[in-house]
């Protein structure tokens, strides 16, 4: 590989309302629509992103055949302190999974579930 490896990801959604209050909640920042206003089977929301920065963005994504609540893909968004995004996740309908916790020199993490029932992590390096 070249660069790194991850360059874009998807997070699956059964009720895309209810998804997208959750992680704006948890992030504090709005998703935005995103895709081919043509195809009416797929409804994405896009992550803030910024293409000259560093990291991967993505968007949730409802779509027929595409169910929520996979667990074989685990997503960590970056945070300057991972505490305080795991902080919100309750009130937004969400589970913290797995409280802060250090990864030694790699620093902190913490593993929550969405109101889709996909797991998803939180980085921080404090």
């Amino acid at each position: 590989m070249a660069s790194n490896p991850v360059a874009w990801f998807e997070i699956y959604v059964d009720d895309m309302a209810r998804a997208t209050s959750f992680y704006s909640a948890v992030f504090s920042s709005e998703l935005q629509p995103l895709g081919d206003p043509t195809d009416a089977t797929i409804q994405m929301m896009a992550f803030p992103s910024d293409m000259e920065k560093y990291g991967a963005t993505g968007a949730l994504v409802q779509m027929e055949g595409y169910d929520a609540g996979g667990q074989g893909t685990l997503v960590y968004f970056a945070c300057d302190d991972c505490a305080v995004e795991e902080s919100r996740v309750a009130a937004a309908g969400g589970v913290v999974a797995k409280p802060k916790m250090s990864i030694g020199e790699f620093g902190f993490i913490s593993l929550c579930t969405d109101t889709e029932g996909n797991m998803f992590g939180l980085h921080s390096m404090s």
